[in-house]
């Protein structure tokens, strides 16, 4: 016996049985609410999965940059090349609307769990890396575009804040658990092999979840609007007689309006600095603020956290006033407050871990808010053109927010080219600087100029003379009459060493005690071999120096000596770090010194382009206020009444 659910006498389509639902994941009617959340919870729980996998290398970014010997640059471009690939595999996404959205995500998590788990982690060279994270990155931006939609269709416009929540905290909690994980097992694992495996493993067991258990809907229920759950029994009647080929014709047409690529740029703007606190957060703290890759991710939990539990809220609330505008406004609000804040102490080294957090706080909630409403109001927008383009609606989202994330990449590395200096040279300048510090202290203490004069002629006085000056603290001449008189009284200072600091204190008070005077004959004779008569007379002529002579080596010599002492120990530092340092050694403290600002100058385009956002928060659907909403959602339900009565009226047998 067929169930009717279209025109009369049409049978409705059956559900898959066997091995055949393994592949046929299409459901003929709209689920009931148990197995409907669980599909949505399998649809987040994928989504989380794949930005875990997407996101794991920032945890680990320093590590394999020294691994491959990347460069800074590098490795952002690696990110560039990611991402624009990413984007147009977002394009391709809006094959959804056609091929389904289940399939899409099953097969993109097996590819990704087995690309996670065995390419990267045994890429032989910093290409190879670079080539298999291009692929993760096409899978990701295919599943990546299908999971919103999926999340769609199961989620009618009245809970659709909250089935967006759900599915926003997918990038926050994959992003949690990459800094949770990394921060727990870095210092047991630092190998960075470690967390990629980790996460392949984790993503096989969610693909089998998936293969098992997720399911869509069929075209005919899927492109069709549905306001509210008491919206289903309309959707089924109307299922039969809707003809989906025609509804995506022109899809793309259809979606390339000012109200759905106006927001989606804007979207994309707003989130950059929360893609940069991603990729580049471990690298930010380590080259400003001297933090090790586990306390980064220690306050990236912060981060996470607020941001989670804002996203609920807003869900949640925003489904009960049944309003997303100004959730969007007053999160873009609190987010620049945090951002101008967090900005701000980026040239302020006694910024505090506590204070940063707040920041982050401050940031992360905003951004919660503004986001999932905006997902919310964009996937409702879409619906107003074409619910059987929601697929095609979310690629250009998709397309949009990842050739903005390509093109801040690129860019970051033009604005701060300090962090570039720190990350390629500043590991190895800071190895040898610990293991030769006095040295360092040399070669940063004397000019360039004179340490070249010395390297060529190293007898060269003048050049010496100079050195020993900026070393010792004391102006060249000074410097120079140490050395002549050193040079004059070689012989009474070698005396002077040979006697006891107290018997010549002695002999210095009164000359003429007998006593001193003969331990100061005895010492000399032992120091240097000879009778007592030879060793006063060195004695004796150690009284003819004239003693402002005396006085002033006495004041000034300690201090060149100490000088000489450690210009000599240079030449113990290899010849080849010595030629790193003085090329690179300057250059990476100049980069310390400008990559503060250069990040704060990073910082304030992320403020402005969260400015940026707001005006496109006007250009999407819906009200500001909700009796308006709650009114249009009355005279809807009317309108479902009365559709119904009259699908029930025209297929009643006559007669």
């Amino acid at each position: 016996m067929s169930t009717v659910t279209g025109g009369r006498g049409v049978p409705a389509p059956r559900a898959s049985s066997g091995w055949r639902r393994l592949w046929d994941r299409q459901l003929p009617h709209y689920p009931d609410t148990a197995p409907r959340m669980v599909y949505l919870a399998i649809t987040v729980l994928a989504t989380i999965t794949l930005y875990y996998e997407l996101y794991i290398q920032g945890a680990v970014a320093t590590k394999i940059i020294q691994h491959f010997n990347f460069s800074f640059t590098q490795f952002v471009f690696v990110l560039v090349i990611g991402n624009a690939c990413g984007a147009f595999a977002s394009l391709g996404a809006g094959l959804a609307d056609r091929w389904g959205r289940a399939n899409l995500v099953v097969g993109g998590l097996l590819l990704t769990g087995l690309l996670i788990l065995f390419a990267l982690p045994n890429a032989p060279s910093k290409g190879w890396y670079t080539v298999f994270f291009a692929l993760v990155s096409i899978v990701e931006g295919m599943a990546l575009v299908a999971t919103p939609a999926l999340i769609r269709d199961f989620s009618p416009q009245v809970g659709r804040g909250a089935a967006m929540a759900f599915w926003t905290m997918g990038p926050v909690l994959g992003s949690l658990v990459v800094t949770e994980v990394s921060s727990h097992t870095l210092t047991s694992h630092p190998d960075w092999q470690f967390q990629f495996r980790l996460c392949g493993v984790v993503g096989l067991i969610v693909w089998a979840i998936t293969f098992v258990g997720l399911r869509e809907l069929s075209p005919r229920l899927r492109d069709q609007l549905m306001v509210s759950l008491r919206d289903r029994a309309l959707i089924e009647a109307r299922a039969a007689g809707i003809d989906s080929e025609k509804l995506r014709a022109h899809h793309w047409r259809q979606m390339l309006r000012l109200d759905i690529v106006g927001p989606a740029l804007a979207i994309s703007l707003f989130l950059m600095l929360y893609y940069v606190f991603v990729g580049f957060l471990v690298v930010y703290f380590a080259t400003v603020f001297g933090y090790t890759e586990a306390r980064t991710n220690q306050l990236g939990n912060w981060f996470w956290i607020a941001n989670a539990i804002a996203l609920l809220i807003a869900g949640l609330a925003s489904d009960r006033l049944l309003v997303r505008k100004p959730f969007m406004i007053v999160g873009a609000i609190i987010s620049l407050i945090g951002v101008g804040l967090f900005a701000s102490a980026a040239t302020a080294p006694s910024t505090g871990y506590h204070t940063f957090a707040f920041y982050f706080i401050l940031i992360a909630g905003g951004t919660g808010l503004a986001y999932v409403s905006w997902m919310a109001a964009y996937t409702e927008t879409v619906e107003k053109h074409n619910p059987a383009a929601t697929a095609t609606g979310l690629a250009v989202w998709g397309w949009t927010i990842r050739i903005v994330v390509t093109a801040s990449f690129a860019l970051l590395t033009a604005v701060v080219p300090a962090t570039s200096a720190l990350v390629d040279q500043g590991p190895r300048v800071k190895a040898i600087a610990a293991q030769y510090p006095q040295q360092v202290k040399v070669l940063g203490t004397v000019d360039p100029a004179t340490l070249a004069a010395l390297k060529t002629n190293p007898g060269n006085l003048v050049a010496q003379t100079r050195a020993l000056s900026q070393l010792s603290g004391l102006p060249p001449a000074q410097v120079a009459r140490v050395a002549l008189l050193g040079t004059r009284y070689r012989a009474e200072l070698a005396t002077l060493a040979a006697v006891d600091p107290a018997t010549l204190g002695t002999l210095q008070a009164n000359p003429t005690n007998r006593a001193a005077g003969a331990r100061a004959v005895g010492e000399i004779a032992v120091r240097f071999g000879i009778p007592p008569s030879a060793a006063l007379g060195r004695l004796q002529a150690v009284g003819r120096v004239p003693p402002a002579d005396l006085l002033f080596l006495r004041a000034n010599g300690p201090r060149v000596q100490q000088a000489g002492a450690a210009l000599r120990s240079v030449s113990t530092v290899p010849p080849a770090d010595l030629a790193y340092l003085a090329q690179n050694g300057p250059k990476v403290a100049q980069a310390q010194k400008d990559n503060p600002g250069q990040w704060q100058t990073w910082w304030w385009i992320c403020f402005a382009g969260q400015v940026l956002f707001i005006p496109a928060v006007f250009l999407l659907t819906g009200h500001w206020s909700p009796r308006k909403a709650r009114q249009q959602e009355r005279e809807h339900e009317r309108m479902v009444q009365r559709e119904l009565a009259r699908l029930q009226e025209s297929r009643a047998p006559a007669g």
